[in-house]
């Protein structure tokens, strides 16, 4: 007979809901910072070319777009 492979430990519940909450965390988080980031390139770009106020709005556009998919991807792991 040969022996039987060792079997992964299960998480407690506690161990789970941790790392639930540290996926929402992550995903808040990354949503935050597209946005603010984005924002702030786009302040900065329209304070260059003296364009206010649209790459402003376009860098809040592209944030919350990529930030979104960000989000979404991130939600979405089960593991």
């Amino acid at each position: 007979m040969s022996p039987s492979p060792p079997s992964e430990p299960r998480e407690t519940p506690d161990q789970e809901a941790n790392r639930k909450s540290g996926l929402a965390y992550a995903a808040g988080f990354t949503l935050f910072a597209s946005v603010a980031g984005f924002t702030l390139i786009g302040w900065l770009v329209d304070k260059w070319f003296q364009t206010t106020p649209w790459f402003l709005v376009l860098g809040i556009v592209l944030g919350s777009a990529c930030g979104l998919y960000q989000f979404v991807r991130i939600s979405s792991k089960t593991l």
